[in-house]
């Protein structure tokens, strides 16, 4: 999620869960450490995440599908953009430094859109009830829907995914039930 705090209001309840969690302190910067060290789409990680806060554990083999069903979208459109957004960080020299960041400006809020547009497809698969079965505890979905996505990929570095796990521990998502 490249800018969460200037997201829209009004959106699913996931994306409403995502903006909310990306500003609790140290997740943002633990998110681009797993993003940028093991290749984590975030969408994914919080989609993984907002479905433990509904007490929702998915399967090895539910997340497996996930990342290949949405990859192919961050993979097309997502990465590409922000690689571009990333890139104008230092704009080439024939180009003025503050039209390169207002450029980089749209590209962000372009990449954000991207990212909104896989989370409400994201969204509607769970509003379709077809993954996922009740857990013990939303701790015990969010370690083991975490520990599934590693599977699917590979290890995730430590630090930052117990950041992401601590502060998730001590979440309070945008309201509690389902119909939010």
């Amino acid at each position: 999620m490249s800018d969460a705090a200037n997201a829209p209001a009004g959106k699913s309840p996931f994306w409403r869960f995502s903006v909310k969690f990306y500003q609790v302190p140290g997740v943002a910067p633990a998110c681009i450490e797993l993003q940028d060290e093991a290749s984590v789409d975030v969408n994914l990680l919080f989609f993984l995440l907002w479905n433990a806060s509904q007490n929702l554990a998915l399967s090895n083999a539910e997340v497996a599908d996930l990342e290949r069903t949405f990859g192919a979208w961050r993979d097309m459109a997502v990465v590409p953009i922000r690689n571009v957004r990333r890139a104008l960080k230092s704009p080439p020299p024939i180009m003025a430094a503050e039209a390169a960041e207002g450029f980089r400006t749209r590209i962000k809020a372009v990449e954000l859109e991207a990212e909104r547009l896989q989370q409400e497809a994201m969204y509607a698969l769970a509003q379709s009830g077809r993954i996922g079965r009740k857990a013990a505890s939303p701790l015990e979905a969010a370690r083991g829907n975490v520990a599934a996505y590693q599977a699917a990929l590979r290890p995730f570095p430590a630090a930052p995914l117990e950041t992401i796990l601590t502060a998730f521990a001590k979440f309070e998502p945008p309201g509690r039930d389902k119909a939010d």
